[in-house]
């Protein structure tokens, strides 16, 4: 299947053929992870857990259970989510004195402990994070990494004396999202989410998107500025400085596996997956050129330069299967390595070996100069990223009238509730939000024919 042809279709059937997850499992929306897919969602992990360390936050895990009575606090973020929770009502034969529910995100979890852990302005900021499980019921149809029912799931959770501390630390997540997609080679647009998309409970939210090639957009993040809307739900206070107590000023940032979806939607091609060399399993491949009378040597001069690779920190791997150059080739391009390097008698003889990126871009390479492999990686890294910038810019589209467009629209807007509706409405699409830059606007909504006062992004979405 031809990714420009039916694009999911082809991603349908890549992230099969490309070995990442099995979605045979009995229950839908909830697949298998398969080893590949799942050492590239862990080395994403990697990187995350990284930049949370790197920020002062520290890691945790709480319980897959949360009671009906801590979920039943906070009303609004009930309202948000009272439809997509799974609930849990017995115990073998015995019905349960209280429901509880697999959690669909962890505020209900969380926010009862933080009240028990926070008394001081000493105890603050709090800044924890964890990487676990959560559970929707999706009723849309289902999509690997992009709509399922168990999620691979990233959320920070944080504390702070004033809305002044969580509105940096909001800033700072914007920053850790900007680090953490430029490592997966990934253009994202930061919206400002309409009120009434906004997070269940939030004062405001950002959303972090994409844009795939099928034009739709991709939801891969969230960061949300609570105020005091879930300290007081929980009675989260401390005692500040004047021996008073207040409430806790809150802010979360979330992600998915959403992201893996991202990677592979919008670096792929016909031939299969490309994985950024910061989150591949494999960043080198090697594969023999075998002529007879030299598989010794050429067997001999692979296994050395695996071992140098390795000794450099380039995961590596030599391909000493039966099968012909061109079969290990279709192999590991489906898979998405970031560089093939073949060896056979010719470059044995000259003193070089052969580097093929996984975009097709060809060389040869000094046999003692494997140093460059980093250089190639990490410009093989912001070729993809490149690519996908370019894709992102020209399918951004201001327009001054109602007017639907592939891709992102952006539409000067009065900011009203009810223009907006109706933007989404008229052109089937969905809010975005509004850029999180200031910009002066001189237009006129085309709604109400009001002087706008920003812009709207709309697109179809995910």
């Amino acid at each position: 299947m031809a990714k420009d042809e039916n694009f999911d279709e082809w991603y349908n059937e890549i992230v099969e053929k490309a070995g990442l997850c099995d979605k045979r499992y009995p229950i839908k929306g909830m697949n298998v992870w398969l080893p590949y897919g799942w050492k590239i969602m862990q080395n994403i992990d990697t990187i995350i857990r990284n930049e949370m360390e790197e920020t002062g936050h520290q890691e945790l895990y709480f319980p897959l259970l949360i009671p009906e009575s801590f979920f039943k606090k906070e009303e609004e973020h009930i309202k948000g989510f009272s439809q997509e929770v799974f609930w849990v009502t017995h115990a073998g034969k015995n019905e349960l004195e209280e429901k509880m529910l697999l959690r669909p995100t962890s505020e209900t979890a969380m926010y009862p402990m933080f009240s028990l852990w926070i008394r001081s302005h000493a105890d603050l900021p709090l800044k924890i994070f964890q990487i676990v499980n959560t559970f929707r019921y999706e009723t849309k149809m289902t999509k690997a990494f992009i709509r399922v029912r168990e999620i691979h799931f990233f959320e920070a959770h944080t504390a702070h004396e004033s809305y002044e501390d969580a509105e940096a630390q909001v800033k700072e997540d914007i920053e850790i999202a900007k680090r953490f997609f430029k490592k997966l080679a990934l253009p994202i647009l930061f919206s400002r989410r309409p009120e009434w998309d906004k997070f269940a409970g939030a004062e405001y939210s950002i959303g972090i998107d994409v844009l795939m090639p099928s034009g739709r957009s991709l939801q891969v993040g969230s960061v949300h500025q609570y105020r005091q809307n879930f300290a007081k739900a929980f009675d989260i206070k401390y005692e500040g400085l004047d021996g008073k107590h207040h409430y806790c000023h809150q802010t979360t940032y979330g992600m998915s596996e959403r992201v893996l979806g991202a990677v592979i939607g919008i670096h792929g091609d016909d031939r299969g997956i490309a994985i950024p060399s910061s989150i591949a399993p494999i960043k080198v491949v090697i594969v023999p050129i075998i002529f007879k009378g030299h598989e010794e040597e050429v067997m001999k001069e692979c296994r050395d330069v695996e071992k140098e690779l390795k000794s450099k920190e380039i995961s590596s791997i030599v391909d000493d299967r039966d099968k012909t150059p061109g079969n290990k080739f279709y192999d590991w391009e489906l898979k998405g390595v970031p560089i093939r390097i073949e060896i056979g008698p010719r470059d044995i003889q000259k003193g070089v070996v052969t580097i093929v990126a996984r975009d097709g871009i060809k060389k040869e390479i000094d046999r003692n100069e494997l140093d460059k492999i980093k250089e190639e990686l990490e410009e093989f890294d912001e070729r993809l990223y490149k690519k996908a910038e370019k894709f992102l810019k020209e399918n951004i589209h201001r327009i001054k009238k109602m007017e639907r467009k592939e891709g992102i629209v952006e539409i000067p807007w009065c900011g009203k509730e009810e223009c907006g509706i109706k933007m989404e409405e008229e052109l089937e699409m969905k809010s975005l939000g509004t850029p999180l830059e200031k910009e002066e606007i001189n237009e006129k909504c085309p709604v109400c024919g009001e002087k706008a006062v920003t812009w709207l992004r709309l697109a179809r979405s995910y």
